[in-house]
């Protein structure tokens, strides 16, 4: 299972330190906040721009935007492979459309109420599913247990139909839920306000697989 830290939570003040913490990380993950469509702001492209900059790992972009049409053009910058949407935005099938004519990785993403079922017919033409296993907009939740049963949906649903996406997953990721997500099904598990309250990161994502490898086994 891949780790993909969230820098929601980072110091963007001591940013360059911040992301050579994280530097075993298999990629990026980048919340992006409106205001709208969660009631929260985080930051915008030219932060983004920085971490591009400051990292050589590829950017994972989680739009939590009202509109995201106005937003994929600003994120598909060189390092970033997925952009991913939400299906209860505006407009999110164009979206979809405008991210891989971009040159990007599809990702298509849910809220906890929202039911696999309702995006089934959209998984054919995507590359990532991302499951939220809390309510999107803040670090810090708790992990809903029922998202282990959307995880397992995807995995059937893929198995089934030849489908091609990974299946990521974001909220309340630590030692104890990365190997439940892992056996799963998942393939990238987002990691924010856990693994940036520690000092030594990159073998704290070490452990994340390690513990996930042996519940495996």
């Amino acid at each position: 299972m891949k780790i993909a830290p969230s820098v929601l939570t980072a110091d963007f003040t001591n940013l360059k330190n911040e992301i050579d913490s994280i530097s075993d990380a298999d990629l990026i993950h980048i919340d992006i906040m409106d205001g709208n469509f969660v009631p929260n702001i985080s930051f915008g492209p030219a932060i983004t721009k920085q971490i591009s900059k400051v990292s050589n790992k590829n950017l994972d972009v989680h739009l939590m935007v009202l509109d995201p049409l106005n937003w994929i053009d600003e994120f598909s910058l060189e390092n970033v492979e997925y952009i991913t949407v939400h299906f209860e935005s505006n407009n999110f099938l164009e979206a979809l459309t405008k991210i891989r004519k971009n040159g990007k990785k599809v990702g298509l993403t849910i809220k906890p109420e929202t039911s696999v079922s309702l995006i089934s017919k959209y998984l054919k033409d995507v590359d990532l599913v991302l499951i939220m296993s809390v309510k999107p907009g803040f670090g810090g939740q708790k992990f809903i247990p029922e998202s282990l049963n959307k995880v397992k949906e995807l995995v059937d649903l893929r198995e089934k139909n030849n489908y091609k996406y990974v299946i990521e997953i974001d909220g309340g990721i630590n030692g104890e839920t990365a190997p439940l997500v892992k056996k799963a099904g998942v393939d990238i598990a987002v990691v924010g306000s856990y693994l940036f309250n520690k000092k030594e990161r990159n073998k704290e994502m070490e452990k994340l697989r390690w513990k996930s490898l042996f519940f495996q086994i």
